[in-house]
């Protein structure tokens, strides 16, 4: 059995948009750009053709991914989740112990993820959001990442 895909409501709808986008706009770009390519003759030595089938795969290969994700996808509904502990869904507002700095985070499904939103939104499969889950307000958790040790206190989980 495939693997569930948690994600949001929004996450699920932008990977819909994203599929119809390449079934119905993309695949036809592409098959123009090979019938295009074809009408320049030899097929053995032409790089527009060869670049248009490399196109045609990548696209065709993410139409199978995602919809892969939709089917498997486990929709966080905001009605079914409440705040007393950290969930997918929720923000959570974390101050550095260390450093005394206050940061805030969307904990996603996987496919949701970006590091560079503000607030931040980061997988439920992460380092930081797999330590951060189940957890409540007033809790301490270590988190082991790339720069070292990161000692979080959960401020506040609002949805």
């Amino acid at each position: 059995m495939a693997d569930v895909v948690l994600m949001t409501q929004e996450g699920y709808d932008k990977l819909e948009a994203e599929r119809d986008e390449l079934v119905s706009v993309r695949r036809k770009e592409v098959s123009e750009k090979l019938k295009e390519a074809r009408s320049y003759g030899d097929l053995s030595e032409n790089a527009e053709y060869d670049a248009a089938k490399e196109e045609q795969a990548e696209v065709e290969e993410r139409i199978l991914k995602v919809e892969q994700m939709l089917r498997n996808a486990k929709i966080i509904s905001e009605n079914e989740i409440t705040v007393d502990r950290v969930n997918v869904g929720l923000t959570v507002t974390v101050k550095n112990v260390e450093s005394g700095e206050e940061d805030k985070f969307i904990i996603v499904g996987s496919t949701e993820s970006d590091p560079f939103a503000e607030p931040a939104k980061i997988s439920n499969e992460s380092e930081v959001g797999k330590n951060l889950l189940d957890k409540q307000v007033g809790d301490r958790v270590e988190i082991l990442v790339p720069d070292g040790m990161i000692h979080y206190e959960i401020i506040s989980i609002e949805k």
